[in-house]
């Protein structure tokens, strides 16, 4: 999705138990050219799931009956649609239970709406725009083969999906196999300028990838760190 995308016709669920919070991210949203549907609750949330059908859920985590945590497992367990999660708390444990369960992005609240509204437009870009392949399918060696195409990994023998970030995110480190990749550069070309600062964005979806990936992810063969420095996939190539 190129920087100029069209909103027009992706449609945006928020839910949050705060109705002034609700006005607030639709009027925003509607006035960028979303389509934007509504939820108080995490039950009413599924159900607009599958009425809405939504390009994109921005979840607030503290709700009464079931919080956003719980809501979360439940799309989960039925869909892939992305997810911007939003608390009060601003707490790293938080937030990295949020992405272990799925979600994409994370934010604090209170919140700028111009931040929100790029993580919005971030979030979208990363999900619908496919990573640029040269190509299509990798053989790194007999354990594994990585299809760009279809954001799948063959492990083993074992066929593997992967979300849409880690696809990227693989897709950079594999096209610079045996390079240095920065903590920086890997931010700015999978998540964004935006995300510039979100340090643990990189270090949590490697280790998803690693889990995905490597026979023993506590010592990886093909997704190497630099210490204090970024992450080198090995180099496949040289002879």
């Amino acid at each position: 999705m190129p920087d100029d995308f069209n909103p027009q016709g992706f449609t945006i669920l928020v839910v949050d138990d705060e109705p002034r919070l609700r006005d607030v991210a639709r009027l925003n949203l509607e006035m960028e050219g979303y389509r934007v549907a509504e939820a108080a609750t995490g039950y009413e949330a599924l159900e607009k799931l599958r009425e809405e059908l939504p390009d994109l859920i921005i979840l607030d985590v503290m709700m009464p009956e079931m919080d956003g945590f719980t809501a979360l497992k439940e799309i989960r367990a039925v869909s892939t649609v992305p997810v911007i999660m939003l608390t009060v708390r601003n707490d790293e444990r938080d937030r990295i239970r949020g992405l272990d369960l799925g979600a994409d992005d994370y934010m604090p609240k209170p919140f700028s709406t111009p931040e929100l509204l790029s993580r919005v437009k971030a979030v979208l870009r990363r999900t619908f725009t496919p990573a640029p392949t040269r190509r299509a399918r990798v053989v790194v060696d007999d354990d594994l083969t990585i299809d760009f195409d279809r954001r799948e990994v063959v492990v083993r023998g074992q066929h593997v999906t992967l979300r849409p970030t880690e696809a990227r995110l693989l897709y950079h480190l594999v096209t610079n196999a045996g390079r240095l990749l920065s903590h920086e550069t890997l931010l700015a070309k999978v998540w964004g300028r935006e995300y510039r600062n979100e340090d643990q964005y990189v270090r949590l979806y490697i280790t998803y990838l690693r889990q995905k990936i490597e026979r023993d992810p506590a010592h990886p063969e093909y997704i190497m760190t630099e210490r204090g420095m970024g992450y080198r996939f090995k180099d496949f190539r040289a002879p």
